[in-house]
Formats: C-alpha cells, sequence, structure tokens
C-alpha cells in the first residue's frame, strides 16, 4: 500500500495585481457609458420641452411648471431628471386617488 502526503499550498499574496482588462472590455463599457449619455440627454431635451408647456397642460400631467423647472435646475446638463418628474407626477396622481386637493 502506498501512502501519499497531500500538502495544501496557500497563496497568501496580497499583492497580486489584477489582470488588465482587454480592449474588447474597455469598449463595452464605454459603448455602455455613451448608450446612458444619450438616453440622459434625450430625456433632458423632453422635460425643457416640458418647461414650454402651459400650466393646464401640466396639470393634466400631474406636474406643475415650478416643479418642472426646479427638477430641471437641480439636475445638470447631462443628468436624467425624467425620474424626478415622474415621482412627482405619480405622487400628485395618488394624493389626487385618495380625495386630496391638488397643491
Amino acid at each position: 500500500m502506498r501512502t501519499n502526503d497531500r500538502i495544501l499550498d496557500f497563496d497568501l499574496d496580497l499583492a497580486v495585481e489584477k489582470p488588465a482588462r482587454t480592449l474588447a472590455a474597455r469598449l463595452a463599457g464605454l459603448n455602455g457609458w455613451l448608450g446612458s449619455l444619450r438616453v440622459a440627454v434625450r430625456n433632458r431635451l423632453a422635460a425643457n420641452s416640458l418647461a414650454d408647456l402651459d400650466e393646464r397642460l401640466l396639470n393634466d400631467l400631474g406636474l406643475s411648471q415650478g416643479e418642472v423647472r426646479d427638477v430641471l435646475r437641480r439636475h445638470g446638463y447631462a443628468d436624467d431628471p425624467s425620474l424626478q418628474l415622474t415621482r412627482l407626477a405619480r405622487r400628485r396622481a395618488e394624493r389626487s386617488l385618495r380625495g386630496h386637493k391638488a397643491e
């Protein structure tokens, strides 16, 4: 019968360098970032067009001109304000359904 000694070798070197990202991985990351930026700019332009609507039309959407201007002022030019505007409109719709008077 034969006995084999097994030795566990733990590599505890904490200074291990991470492998460099490939060009394809970098390009994929850049493509994703550019796609997000494109969507954010498109939504920013759409939100800017909301600021041109009159109060009656904005009220139908559940927004006011003051809310739209405030959200546009708080967000940068490359930021997407659509999520904040959607939340405001939904909050107003929920209050309306509960019977609360619109602000």
